[in-house]
């Protein structure tokens, strides 16, 4: 399946709640987390946003602490009810506790207004604590408002494009129009068709996938099912297409993953793809990239039991630059990879590359080919390396001479 984020769900605790707790401060977080697992919770802890949202997107938590600001010297908490406002939007089901300060009333009441399930004051009394954590995580054992998905389905990323996607996902999600998600393979379409389901009455149900290049596939169609995801309908013949769409029933909606919606004949669109949704390529997501980097590294550096390593400058420019075949299913395979072959806490340029074993000597197929943006890539490498070209090419994977050309071709 294409995927925005990868999936690194933790099992619950055999007893007690999973709890979130997002809060830049040390000594608070490590004493809430000595009162939580005490109380026999199990609990994860998130420094900031971008670390808070990487957690959500791989697990589902009962109770999310969301602490209200994170930069230094901020105490209006704008930081807190935007995060708030982004948990919400991707799981209205979500329950947060907000942690404020007892001068922090007026943002609490804000925080309860806009979803928040309840809120502690600091200092707090640890049984409290714990009474409000368990009377908040309730509601979703038994009257939950919102649906709840099998999964996270949350879209990563702050580029102006994916937010347009998430808004859009928000405003059709709930409805029952076909919908059709395109856009490159490996881009994120399957994560995108989840994050509709999940914004559906039916995200509760189970949401049957049916790839229909595969024949004994289709039989999935005569099993009853709100909702029903097909896979490439633009890859079926016009005889096809009209058999598909006389089995689907009509009480059935239909979310499609398509290369192209040009390849639906009208008759199935009109039942399949009332609504196109476009994944945007990777390329032209600003600095999503970085961020997926990042997520993908604490994914894979919780499977493997490696520490969750930094990029390196060198490695960063590398990521931004692209372009990563396979899109961002790519990007996250050259991660998985990295944090494998790589040793230590960091990962350089050279980990990155697409060839599994590490070839210092130049050769036509180099370590990777650093295409039209190799400038700034070569930049970096020589900026971390205090412009010791032998130092920078060996991390970039290439010989010095093979640097030296490229640099004189940009005029480094």
């Amino acid at each position: 399946m294409d995927s925005l984020s990868g999936n690194g769900q933790s099992p619950a605790a055999s007893s007690g709640l999973s709890v979130l707790l997002i809060d830049d401060n040390a000594s608070i977080a490590e004493s809430i987390a000595l009162a939580l697992r005490l109380g026999r919770h199990r609990i994860d802890c998130a420094s900031g946003p971008e670390e808070a949202l990487s957690r959500l997107a791989a697990t589902r938590y009962d109770v999310i602490l969301l602490d209200m600001n994170y930069a230094a010297n901020r105490t209006d908490g704008a930081e807190g009810l935007a995060l708030l406002a982004r948990i919400l939007s991707d799981d209205p089901g979500a329950a947060v506790v907000v942690i404020t300060a007892h001068s922090g009333v007026r943002i609490a009441v804000e925080a309860m207004r806009a979803g928040a399930r309840d809120f502690i004051m600091k200092p707090w009394r640890n049984a409290d604590l714990l009474a409000r954590i368990a009377a908040a995580a309730a509601p979703r054992a038994v009257t939950a408002t919102a649906p709840v998905a099998a999964e996270p389905a949350r879209l990563l990323g702050d580029s102006p494009v994916i937010e347009r996607l998430r808004a859009l996902i928000r405003r059709i999600g709930p409805t029952e129009a076909g919908v059709v998600v395109t856009g490159p393979a490996g881009s994120g379409r399957g994560l995108a068709a989840a994050a509709l389901h999940a914004a559906s009455p039916h995200a509760a149900t189970a949401m049957p996938v049916i790839d229909l290049r595969d024949d004994a596939a289709w039989g999935l169609l005569d099993n009853p099912a709100p909702t029903f995801l097909l896979r490439h309908p633009d890859r079926l013949g016009e005889v096809a297409q009209a058999r598909l769409l006389a089995r689907i029933a009509p009480a059935t909606r239909c979310i499609a993953i398509a290369d192209s919606a040009a390849g639906i004949l009208p008759a199935l669109a009109r039942r399949i793809a009332t609504v196109e949704i476009a994944v945007p390529p990777l390329a032209t997501r600003a600095g999503d990239a970085l961020l997926l980097a990042r997520h993908f590294a604490r994914i894979a550096a919780v499977r493997y039991a490696r520490p969750i390593p930094r990029f390196t400058p060198a490695a960063e420019a590398r990521i931004l630059s692209g372009p990563w075949a396979d899109e961002v299913r790519g990007l996250g395979a050259a991660v998985e990879r990295a944090i494998l072959l790589g040793e230590g806490d960091t990962i350089d340029a050279a980990l990155l590359a697409p060839d599994p074993v590490v070839a210092v000597a130049e050769s036509p197929a180099a370590r990777f080919d650093l295409d039209e943006n190799e400038r700034a890539v070569i930049e970096a490498a020589l900026r971390e390396h205090r412009h010791n070209v032998s130092h920078a090419a060996a991390a970039l994977g290439l010989s010095r001479g093979a640097l030296y050309r490229r640099m004189a071709r940009h005029g480094l």
